[in-house]
């Protein structure tokens, strides 16, 4: 598993009040096309948080089935990187966080089940939609929307940064 490590303030384990953890999965079909959520003007791999004392792939399970609707098996995938990043100060002064975020790869030619999703009130009122994107162009067309709308969360740049490796 590739390691994505980002800690510009050198903050040790010990030193960290919070732990999020989140799972994300590149759905990619026969096609070679990338499913991605698209919000806010700006798009994100299918995933979310994980609940305390949930399983990685229970919660991968319960986010496909939130965002896209679809039941899959995935009962023995592994994830192909992991992202931890380290926050000062986040999100208050005083407070340091540690992001675990864990990315997986599912290949299917189902479709997304509309019917079946359930978004939050924030997807919802970002105009939550679901776009396939061909592979070959998905680093451009990422890039090409954090240019014109930016990246205030910086996660059209974690998305590059994983796609690096992916591709």
């Amino acid at each position: 598993m590739r390691i994505i490590l980002k800690n510009e303030y050198d903050i040790k384990d010990e030193e960290v009040n919070e732990v999020v953890k989140r799972v994300k999965v590149l759905l990619r079909n026969s096609n070679n096309e990338l499913l991605l959520g698209y919000s806010h003007t700006a798009y994100q791999f299918p995933g979310g948080h994980v609940e305390d004392g949930e399983d990685l792939l229970d919660a991968l399970n319960r986010e496909i089935l939130e965002e896209v609707g679809m039941s899959l098996d995935i009962s023995d995938i592994e994830p192909f990187a992991e992202r931890i990043a380290y926050y000062k100060d986040y999100p208050e002064e005083g407070k340091n966080r540690k992001n675990e975020i864990y990315y997986y790869e599912y290949v299917t030619d189902s479709k997304p089940d509309l019917s079946k999703t359930n978004y939050t009130e924030d997807e919802k009122l970002g105009n939550f939609e679901l776009r396939y994107i061909p592979v070959d162009r998905v680093i451009e067309e990422l890039s090409l929307n954090r240019d014109k709308n930016g990246d205030v969360r910086g996660i059209a740049s974690e998305m590059l940064e994983v796609l690096d490796g992916y591709l």
